[in-house]
C-alpha cells in the first residue's frame, strides 16, 4: 500500500513538471523573463531542471528496452544490474535551456558542438563500446573545435610557440577533466553532484564577474544536474539510472570548457588561473593521484592503458573503505569539493600573493585528507575489516 502511494505521490510530482515546463515554454512566460535581466538566469534554470527530470523516466525506459545497462562484477560497486544513458535527459536539458532562452553567440556553438561529439562517443560507447584510441581520437577533436573557435587557455604570449604550449595547456585541461569527471561517475549521485557544485561556483564566479553569459551557461549545467540527481542519489535505494559515459563525459567536458572561456580575476593571471583551479580541485586531484600511484605500481604504462584501467583506487572508494559507507563516502566529497571551492570566491580581487596562498592552503587539505584516509585503510586492513 505504502509503495502504490508513494508511487502515485511520485506520478502526481513528474505531471506538475510537465505542466510547469510548458507553462514556462509559452512566449509570453518567456518574454516575460527575458524582459527582465535578473531573473533570467532563474528561467534558465527551471527549464534545465525540468527538462532533465521530465526527460529521464523515458530514457531510463528506453535502456531497459534496448539492454543498455551496467551490470555489477567484482570491480563494480552496485549489485543490481542499472540503466545508462542518463546523460541524454542532461545533453537535452543543456541544449534547450541555453537555446530555448536566446543564448547564442560563436563561442556556444563550438562548446555545443564539441560537447555533442563528446557526448555521442559516450553514447556509443555505452551501446557498444568503443576503443579508448577511438574516444581518445574524438575528445581530441572536440577540443580542436574550441580551438578553431577561439576558446583556449592563454597563458603563454602570442606567437607560434605561444599559440602551441596555449594549446597544449587546453588540450590537457579539458581532455584531462572529462576524463576524470568519468572516473568519478563510480557511486550513485558523485558525479552529478560534483557537476551541481562546481557549475555552482562558476555561476557564482561569473556574476561576481560581470559575465553573465558563463554564468547562464553555468546554471544550464546546474540545473541538468538537479533535475537528474533524484533518479541518481535516492535517500533508501540504489540510483535507478547512471549519467554512463554519454552524461559523465559531457559534463566533463562542458564544464572544463566553460571555465576556458571565464575571466576569473579583475587584479592578477595568477589569480585567474588558481580560480578555476579551487573550483575543478577535486578532479585535479584525483587525476593526478591515480595517475601517478598507477604509473608508481606499474599498473598503467602507456595512454591507452590509463584510459581502460578500471579500479577501485579512486578518491571514492578509498574514503568508502575508510568510513565504511559508499553514501557517507559520496557526501564526504561533496563537503570537501564545496570547502575548496569556497577560496575561489575571496580571489576576485586577490593579488598574485594571496592567491598562492589559498591554492597552498587548499593543497594542504588534501594532503591532510590523503594522509588521513591512507593512515584509517591500513589501519582497517591490519584489523582484518
Amino acid at each position: 500500500m505504502s509503495a502504490q502511494h508513494n508511487k502515485i505521490k511520485w506520478d502526481v510530482f513528474y505531471s506538475l513538471g510537465i505542466i510547469t515546463l510548458i507553462i514556462l515554454s509559452l512566449p509570453p512566460v518567456m518574454d516575460w523573463f527575458h524582459q527582465r535581466g535578473g531573473v533570467r538566469w532563474l528561467h534558465i534554470l527551471l527549464i534545465s531542471c525540468l527538462v532533465s527530470f521530465v526527460a529521464t523516466p523515458p530514457v531510463k525506459y528506453a535502456a531497459f528496452r534496448f539492454n543498455i545497462l551496467d551490470n555489477p562484477d567484482a570491480r563494480k560497486v552496485h549489485a543490481i544490474p542499472t540503466p545508462l544513458m542518463g546523460g541524454i535527459g542532461i545533453y537535452l536539458a543543456f541544449l534547450i535551456s541555453t537555446m530555448n532562452n536566446a543564448i547564442f553567440s560563436r563561442e556556444l556553438f563550438a562548446i555545443v558542438i564539441g560537447a555533442t561529439i563528446v557526448f555521442i562517443s559516450g553514447l556509443l560507447d555505452d551501446a557498444v563500446k568503443l576503443s579508448s584510441r577511438i574516444r581518445l581520437l574524438l575528445q581530441f577533436f572536440a577540443v580542436t573545435v574550441l580551438l578553431a573557435n577561439g576558446i583556449s587557455i592563454i597563458i603563454f604570449e602570442p606567437g607560434i610557440t605561444g599559440i602551441i604550449l596555449n594549446s597544449l595547456l587546453t588540450y590537457l585541461w579539458i581532455i584531462g577533466l572529462t576524463n576524470s569527471m568519468n572516473f568519478f561517475d563510480g557511486m550513485d549521485g558523485l558525479a552529478t553532484g560534483l557537476s551541481l557544485i562546481i557549475s555552482l561556483f562558476i555561476g557564482i564566479v561569473a556574476f561576481q564577474t560581470n559575465q553573465p553569459f558563463l554564468g547562464w551557461l553555468a546554471v544550464a549545467i546546474m540545473g541538468a544536474a538537479i533535475g537528474f540527481l533524484p533518479y541518481n542519489f535516492g535517500p533508501r535505494r540504489p540510483a535507478g539510472i547512471f549519467l554512463g559515459d554519454s552524461g559523465s563525459n559531457f559534463l566533463g567536458f562542458t564544464l572544463s570548457s566553460i571555465a576556458v572561456m571565464g575571466e576569473w580575476s579583475e587584479k592578477s593571471m595568477v589569480s585567474s588561473l588558481v580560480t578555476p583551479i579551487l573550483i575543478f580541485s577535486i578532479l585535479i586531484y584525483d587525476l593526478i593521484y591515480v595517475t601517478v600511484n598507477r604509473i608508481a605500481t606499474g599498473k598503467v604504462s602507456n595512454i591507452r592503458e590509463w584510459l581502460d584501467y578500471v579500479g577501485k583506487d579512486h578518491l571514492h572508494h578509498r574514503i568508502a573503505n575508510l568510513l565504511g559507507s559508499k553514501r557517507k563516502s559520496v557526501l564526504f566529497i561533496y563537503f570537501l569539493s564545496f570547502t575548496m571551492a569556497l577560496n575561489a570566491l575571496l580571489l576576485r580581487t586577490a593579488d598574485a600573493v594571496s592567491s598562492v596562498i589559498l591554492l597552498f592552503q587548499a593543497t594542504c587539505i588534501l594532503v591532510i585528507v590523503t594522509i588521513a584516509e591512507i593512515a584509517g585503510n591500513k589501519t582497517s586492513k591490519a584489523n582484518g575489516r
